[in-house]
């Protein structure tokens, strides 16, 4: 017994809502569309998890923040996918995919066929196990990766008000949920190996100015050192942590956000896998024609850097998602995908954006006491990599044009000097035509082809559109 779809979309999470919707905008039929995901509700927008969700005030809750309301478009409701004729398959796993065949069997022994398969399976959250220690199901040990992830943070948080929370992991997980809950007055430390938080991408100065911060909220940060085992009452609940360099902390809540591993276990010896992700070409198209991949779980090709990246982030998946469902439906219009790796967060009254690559030497800029800082990353000459936090509308919309043109830089001590007005400057000059290179993975054949000038300021004008609603987002909607 099955069912036949001609697309099906395996995986619930933020790809999966804005692939849907692109494909109602692309003309597709009522019944020709499925999206089958384990999760019980539809597809959702997972930064609310982090921010939102947690305020003690008002939280965000369904439906409020089902996609596609974080890039400003239609909300959809399990009403909407109703209405378009777009089957959800919720609460429902895949047991196994048959990629020559073009079948899925899920758990419960149903079979659902497809023409084209579109992998959005995104990524899971690595447990504790994985580094050795034991403790992930006791109740007050908590990680975020879906909604009953946060559901359960946010029932622990309740039971522990005024007390000790120990975060373990220094990247966007544990800075973000340490900012939560601070917020709702609870003792938090958080714990990493790395000399400082945000190692993958902030500089030592930028991350100072950061923890400082935290501290001034009353964070506390252990570094340099990691969890090896738990303390438990005679109830199971952990009651405190044991650190590798001999310390231990009290602990009523425990969150692990020590990074995640990319979905690709139902594709293994069947699809290309490459930067532990799934590789796909510019239009987003595996080694197998009939199936695309999109998201945390995509590799592709960053054009502007010339080699393939798996990107984990909201924008990515968001705009990866559109580009692929374009490719599908248009394949004759749609181009490669020419995305320029955007990072941003939003904490306490803080609020960052990256654009490009941080690789090569940062040259750091602005006035920290005042709030407004960056920095930009300079390679081979070139400017790859630009960082801004407390920017307003036109600055963040000129790092992000800034770091799309790659122009040279020759001194860099003039370049921190100038600081912001380079790249304000670099960004209302006029671009004249420059041949670009454009890489076709399929394959392995690179073509010239000019670039008029109206390209170029299209291009420019994308970027900037991209950079000015992040920015007005952030504003109207800081808590996500």
């Amino acid at each position: 017994m099955g069912r036949a779809f001609v697309y099906v979309i395996l995986g619930g999470g933020v790809a999966a809502g804005y692939a849907a919707l692109e494909f109602t905008r692309k003309g597709v039929s009522p019944g020709e569309l499925c999206i089958i995901s384990e999760e019980p509700v539809a597809p959702y927008e997972r930064p609310a998890l982090s921010k939102g969700f947690l305020l003690p005030e008002s939280p965000a809750r369904l439906p409020s923040f089902h996609t596609c309301v974080g890039a400003n478009e239609e909300r959809l409701t399990p009403k909407w996918y109703k209405e378009h004729g777009i089957e959800l398959v919720l609460g429902t796993r895949v047991k196994s995919v048959d990629v020559r065949r073009k079948k899925l069997l899920t758990a419960t022994g149903e079979t659902i066929s497809y023409k084209i398969l579109l992998i959005a399976t995104g990524a899971r959250a690595l447990k504790l196990e994985e580094f050795g220690v034991d403790g992930s199901e006791a109740e007050n040990v908590c990680y975020l990766r879906d909604l009953a992830d946060a559901n359960g943070l946010v029932n622990v948080m309740q039971s522990c008000s005024s007390g000790n929370a120990v975060v373990i992991g220094g990247g966007y997980i544990g800075m973000e949920c340490a900012a939560s809950l601070a917020i709702n007055k609870i003792n938090v430390t958080l714990v990493f190996p790395e000399v400082h938080c945000m190692a993958r991408l902030f500089t030592p100065k930028i991350a100072s100015y950061y923890e400082e911060y935290y501290q001034s909220k009353g964070v506390k940060f252990v570094k340099g050192t990691v969890l090896t085992s738990f303390e438990f009452d005679s109830s199971g609940k952990v009651m405190a942590v044991n650190l590798r360099d001999g310390s231990q902390l009290p602990a009523d809540l425990v969150v692990v956000g020590t990074g995640i591993r990319p979905n690709t276990s139902l594709f293994e010896g069947q699809l290309t896998l490459e930067k532990g992700g799934i590789k796909v070409n510019g239009k987003m198209q595996t080694s197998n024609d009939s199936v695309y991949a999109v998201g945390d779980v995509a590799a592709f090709p960053v054009k502007l850097f010339g080699e393939t990246r798996r990107l984990e982030h909201v924008d990515s998946a968001r705009k990866s998602a559109k580009h692929a469902v374009a490719a599908i439906m248009e394949p004759k219009k749609s181009g490669e995908f020419d995305y320029l790796p955007f990072f941003y967060s939003r904490v306490f009254g803080l609020s960052w954006q990256f654009y490009g690559d941080n690789v090569g030497e940062a040259v750091h800029f602005g006035d920290y006491s005042s709030g407004t800082f960056g920095a930009y990353w300079i390679s081979k000459g070139h400017l790859v990599g630009s960082f801004l936090e407390g920017g307003t509308k036109e600055e963040y919309e000129a790092i992000a044009k800034a770091t799309s043109l790659k122009p040279p830089v020759e001194d860099l001590a003039e370049l921190g000097q100038q600081g912001l007005n380079f790249a304000l400057t670099i960004s209302k000059k006029p671009q004249p035509a420059l041949p670009i290179e454009v890489s076709r993975s399929t394959s392995g054949l690179v073509l010239e082809k000019p670039v008029y000038a109206w390209h170029a300021a299209a291009g420019l004008v994308l970027t900037a559109s991209i950079a000015g609603f992040a920015y007005w987002y952030g504003r109207r909607r800081r808590r996500w």
